[in-house]
């Protein structure tokens, strides 16, 4: 299968892992009475639609080609539609909170004129590579162009840090730039649907897997804290396998680490790891960032959510990159493996048992039913639930 884990299956924590294993001017007219200088128009904002650009179309036969091959892999629904992408660049922020110019796949059934769609916004899991981006990979055998090829109308952001911002930092699991992100992108693809006559007919789902997860829970939150209509519109959200509360995620990882390495155990207590002192700390950084990141990445990560956990912040883990406290009032499905080593189970269950103590209703977690249930192998079943799911709920499809 090449689609489905070449944007969702790439888990980051677990590379992370191994190596905590280790660780080791204007002016006026010209007449006699001076006027003054026009008003100068407001700075763009998140949000603001910068351009966009056709991209490849993609006949139906190769996508109902590529459903085929990967039908063994979870791809359980036949393509309806060719499809037509475009590249939308736009601004929203970064992980410093600074304006930057962002890039995100749009791709689009080709139906009939007039015909409305469903919205379906895709996160996508961790990779390293700009290449890797879905504006860098508008192929027949891609998740957002074979669902776009069941009738929606796909979104799929780079994210910071790939295609059009490539250079600056990728935010990992930092809450604010990961929500903007995709909140950013609605705003900028609605305005692009406005001039390009593509019809919608109200119905927003969203789609996502590890990173691609964590950054969709964390659109949900911030959509709906600044009672965007687009949380209303959610028709439903599912998201597998994602790093919620990021710091649980973070001391279960370790605590697998000591358990399985004796004499890391013995170095330092994982619940005074400011105790490392500073150097020592810098160097556990050190060593985290370079075998987290491949020598060949063309993306590099900010590093603000590890440094907060390497300095018992707790505080700033909750405030930074946590985005599980809080109460859906739209549908929402969690979807996790229990064999899962990346992001362990129990994140999900905390997530759900703590969503559901602040009063959400329409809120479950289903388990993945794959022989091997880890973060990899559950990525077939997870679409095959999606498809599902958002199968009965979908209109004008």
């Amino acid at each position: 299968m090449q689609a489905i884990p070449a944007l969702l299956a790439r888990p980051l924590l677990a590379l992370w892992l191994c190596a905590l294993a280790l660780l080791a001017g204007c002016g006026g007219g010209n007449d006699a009475t001076p006027t003054p200088p026009p008003a100068s128009a407001p700075p763009p904002g998140q949000g603001t639609l910068v351009g966009s650009q056709p991209l490849p179309s993609v006949p139906l036969a190769d996508l109902q080609r590529a459903a085929a091959s990967l039908a063994d892999q979870g791809w359980t629904a036949a393509p309806r539609y060719a499809v037509q992408s475009w590249r939308l660049d736009y601004l929203t922020l970064d992980g410093r909170n600074r304006l930057v110019t962002a890039s995100a796949l749009v791709s689009v059934p080709v139906k009939p004129a007039g015909r409305p769609s469903p919205v379906l916004a895709y996160q996508h899991a961790t990779s390293f590579y700009d290449d890797e981006a879905p504006t860098r990979r508008v192929r027949a055998d891609e998740a957002p162009l074979l669902l776009a090829s069941l009738g929606y109308i796909v979104l799929a952001p780079d994210y910071v840090g790939f295609g059009a911002s490539r250079g600056a930092e990728h935010p990992y699991l930092l809450s604010a730039p990961s929500a903007a992100v995709v909140a950013d992108l609605l705003t900028a693809a609605q305005t692009w649907r406005r001039g390009a006559g593509v019809l919608d007919n109200g119905q927003l789902f969203v789609a996502g897997y590890s990173e691609g997860a964590y950054v969709s829970m964390a659109a949900l939150r911030a959509l709906q804290a600044a009672g965007r209509p687009e949380a209303q519109a959610v028709e439903l959200a599912v998201l597998g396998a994602g790093p919620y509360d990021v710091g649980l995620t973070l001391e279960l990882q370790l605590a697998r680490v000591r358990a399985e390495n004796p004499a890391l155990a013995a170095l330092f207590n994982p619940n005074l790891l400011r105790d490392l002192g500073s150097t020592l700390r810098d160097e556990v950084r050190r060593l985290i960032l370079r075998t987290l990141i491949p020598a060949d990445a063309t993306v590099g990560y900010q590093p603000t959510f590890l440094d907060n956990f390497l300095a018992d912040d707790d505080a700033a883990v909750e405030r930074d990159s946590n985005v599980h406290r809080w109460a859906p009032r739209r549908p929402l499905r969690l979807f996790h493996g229990r064999d899962d080593r990346t992001v362990p189970y129990a994140v999900s269950v905390q997530t759900l048992q703590t969503q559901q103590a602040l009063g959400a209703a329409d809120l479950s977690l289903t388990d993945c039913r794959a022989t091997k249930a880890d973060h990899i192998g559950c990525v077939p079943d997870y679409f095959a639930f999606v498809l599902a799911q958002f199968g009965r709920r979908a209109r004008d499809l």
